[in-house]
């Protein structure tokens, strides 16, 4: 593929200069700078152009205390929920321990 490339490239400088310098026919080196100067205007324009449409058209960013505050509602979620497993699991090793100690008791009589 690169070397199609390369060759691509080498064949269409050779072609443009040959018709630039020694046209086959006349006015076509005017055609070609025209056609080239064309290209490139509507290539850099076309561009710049596609730059002001998406900055138009881009939502501005959040401000940074908005992501800051969800950020932190968030963080309080999260520390709430780990709060409740702990608890969970705090009750259900102290109802675990209350059988052992239920069964315990009722195996040594």
């Amino acid at each position: 593929m690169g070397s199609g490339l390369l060759v691509l490239a080498i064949v269409v400088i050779i072609v443009y200069t040959w018709i630039l310098f020694r046209p086959p026919r006349p006015h076509w080196d005017i055609y070609l700078l025209k056609i080239t100067g064309f290209v490139a205007v509507v290539g850099v324009f076309g561009i710049l152009g596609w730059i002001g449409y998406t900055l138009a058209t881009t939502p501005p960013p959040k401000p940074v205390e908005e992501i800051e505050k969800e950020l932190e509602d968030e963080l309080k979620k999260l520390e709430k929920e780990l709060g409740e497993e702990k608890e969970k699991k705090g009750e259900e090793s102290s109802e675990e321990s209350s059988k052992k100690a239920s069964n315990e008791g009722s195996e040594g009589s």
